[in-house]
This record gives structure tokens, sequence and C-alpha cells, in this order.
């Protein structure tokens, strides 16, 4: 992000938490003015930001070098009040109780597109109880139920731009690591709602290995998906903190239980050194990666002692996996979405292995979606699907 626009959202969500605006509103004010700043800057223009307080409200300005065609001021997630198109103006409801924004845009972000599914699906819930209502109604009614399904169409599209922005936020892109090829694909139960308790994050520690999370949090909606980001969270600061691999997620469990004590989740990680291609494995519940080579079968990892996941009895990862992948192996980690689409885990894993083996010399980045589109050509039980492909590679 340019460090101008980061300085632009810094001080729109600081003003917001000084005169406490919803987190709902904060973000569609950010995305609005992000979506407006961004290809200004870009353009080497000149974006001016004003900010006043009083009276329970918070007044944004925005002033551009171009003028915003009306259109496109329909366009944003919050729409400004009517103006010349150089200057946008944006008065906010306030009054909650203020609090210190968050300094990170990650965070402040992930909570406010949360804040604004959670607003979204409310807003759809009417949206359908008033249509049902109306649709019993004579037919006088008619041109009210025209205008609602306008309204309907317009809550589609902002739906839309906010499920984008929350993909980015919950959904971390591959780390670019030297010796080693990583790609994602992931595959909501709901194609018009990312949001699900199917996790995942990854990242560098400070000596070049690579840590990876993999969550399938209990649960559907909103809650499942808070409940995924908060394992991933604790997951992260712990491994930075330089905590024993084998703890970490029963370390995890017992700092989330006085937080979340209704969380409940599957937890695999994976700790891979690219310049050795030592990987270890620590798993809480969940399916057992698999391994592919460039000349033997596909194989499941073996988990002898499986743990249990975050919120479980006894969690932890009772037993550790230690491989050592050659230059060509893959390793595959998955949710269970990608093996019961048939209602039977066995079948799906047995299945997994062979398509494995017939698509082992696909490039990394597409093999994950192959993956998932052969796994779920006949889907009779749909869940949230996540899959990881990591490949050792030469080193560049």
């Amino acid at each position: 992000m340019r460090p101008d626009l980061a300085r632009i959202r810094r001080r729109l969500r600081t003003a917001c938490a000084e005169a406490g605006v919803a987190a709902d509103d904060r973000g569609r004010l950010v995305l609005a003015v992000t979506l407006l700043a961004e290809p200004a800057l870009t353009a080497g223009e000149t974006v001016d930001v004003a900010t006043a307080a009083s009276d329970r409200r918070l007044a944004v300005t925005v002033r551009l070098d171009h003028a915003v065609s009306q259109g496109s001021r329909d366009a944003l997630p919050l729409l400004p009040e009517r103006g010349d198109g150089h200057t946008l103006t944006w008065h906010l409801a306030g009054g909650g109780p203020p609090a210190p924004a968050d300094p990170d845009d990650d965070r402040a972000t992930r909570e406010e597109m949360l804040a604004l599914v959670a607003r979204a699906d409310t807003l759809a819930h009417e949206q359908r109880n008033l249509k049902h209502e109306l649709a019993e109604t004579n037919s006088g009614v008619l041109a009210m139920y025209v205008e609602l399904e306008q309204r309907d169409e317009q809550l589609r599209r902002a739906h839309s731009a906010i499920f984008r922005e929350l993909e980015d936020a919950l959904r971390p892109r591959p780390p670019v690591v030297p010796g080693l090829e990583l790609a994602v694909h992931y595959s909501p139960t709901d194609q018009d709602s990312p949001t699900g308790g199917d996790l995942y994050d990854w990242f560098v520690l400070p000596d070049g290995q690579v840590h990876v999370t993999l969550v399938d949090a209990v649960g559907h909606g909103v809650t499942s998906t808070r409940h995924a980001l908060t394992v991933t969270h604790a997951i992260r600061t712990l491994a930075l903190e330089g905590h024993p691999f084998r703890d970490l997620i029963a370390h995890a469990s017992h700092t989330l239980a006085a937080i979340e004590p209704g969380l409940m989740a599957t937890v695999l990680l994976a700790r891979l050194d690219p310049a050795t291609g030592r990987a270890r494995f620590a798993n809480g519940g969940h399916p057992e990666p698999v391994v592919v080579t460039p000349s033997e079968p596909a194989r499941l990892l073996p988990a002898p002692v499986p743990g249990r996941g975050v919120g479980f009895p006894d969690p932890g990862s009772r037993e550790l996996v230690d491989v050592v992948l050659a230059e060509g192996d893959t390793v595959l980690l998955y949710t269970d979405g990608l093996v019961e689409s048939r209602k039977d885990v066995d079948e799906g894993q047995s299945r997994l292995l062979a398509l494995a083996d017939r698509l082992r010399t696909r490039p990394t980045a597409d093999l994950p979606r192959e993956l998932v589109t052969r796994m779920h050509d006949v889907v009779l039980h749909s869940d949230d699907t996540v899959v990881l492909a990591l490949r050792r590679t030469p080193p560049h």
C-alpha cells in the first residue's frame, strides 16, 4: 500500500475512533475514500482529507484535483452528500465510546469487514422477510415490490465489493520464499459469501523457516470466521514469540479458553526449512497431509497418535511427524470439505491420493484449484474447502 494512502486510512480511522463511529460505518467510509484516493494518488494528483467532530457527529471532506462523476459517487459503498465533483463530504453518526484506533491496517480492515458482513447479513435477512410479506399482499404493492428488487440489487453489489475486500484481508497471499513454491485455493459453501470457518496463515520466521497454519473452526458464518481468525492470530503470535512448535496448539487453546469459551477448531501446523527440506507437522484433529513425489505413489503422512484441536479436551499434537522433502516433492494440506463431498472420508482420501498421482506434474499454482474442481465433481455434502500446495524447488 502507498505510504500516503496508508496515512489517509490511519487518519480516517483515528477520527472515527475518537468520535465513536461504529466499525461498519467506519469500514464503508475507509473503503469509499480508498476507492477515490488510490487512483488519484497513482496518477500523481493531490488528495486532501479534512475531518471535524461536533455534537456526536463526524464530518469528513475529501478534495480531489479531478471531478468525480455522479455515477462514480453512486457506486461508492458510502454515499457522499451532494456537491461539486471535486469536493465530497460525508457526515457519520458518532456517540459511541471513544477508543484508540488500531495502527495495524490488516487488523483494522478485518474488524471493519467482519462488521460490514454482519450488517449485510442482517440487512439481507430483513430484505427477505419484507419481500415475503410484500409477496403475500395484493397487487397494489407491485410498485413497492419493484423498488425493493432494485434495492436488493444494490445490496448485492455492495455485498460483492465488501466480500472482495474481506477475502483479501482474511486470506493472505503466499510469501515469496527461495526454494519453495506455495499456492492456495479456497472454495466456499456459499459462492456469494467468502466467510466461513476454514482459514489459513503462512509466514516466514526470523530463522528462514516457513510456518503454515490451517484451521477449520466449528460453526458457520461470521462467528466461525471470527473464531478461525482468532486461532490463526494466536498461533502466529506464539510462533513469533518463539514458543516450541510442539506446544503451539495446546498453548493457543489454553490462551483462548478465557477469551472465547465456545471456540472449537481443528488445526494443522507445518514448519518447513527450504534449505534442508525438513518438514514437521503438528496435528490437532485435522485430516492428514498428502506427500507427492516425482516417482513414488502419493501417500498420507502418518498420524499414529492424533492430537486434538483448540477448544477440545486435552488439546495439542501428542506427536510430531517429521519428513525430509527432496526437490520436486509436494505437500498438500487441506480441510475436510475436500474429501467429504461424497459423504465418505475414506473413499474421498483414496480418490485424493489417486488424483494427486495423476496431477503430480501440474504447476504448483494450478494444483489446488484443479484438485478441488475434480474432487467436487459430485457433491452430496457441501462444505468450505481450502487446499494449500507447498513444493520444494531448487533455490534461485
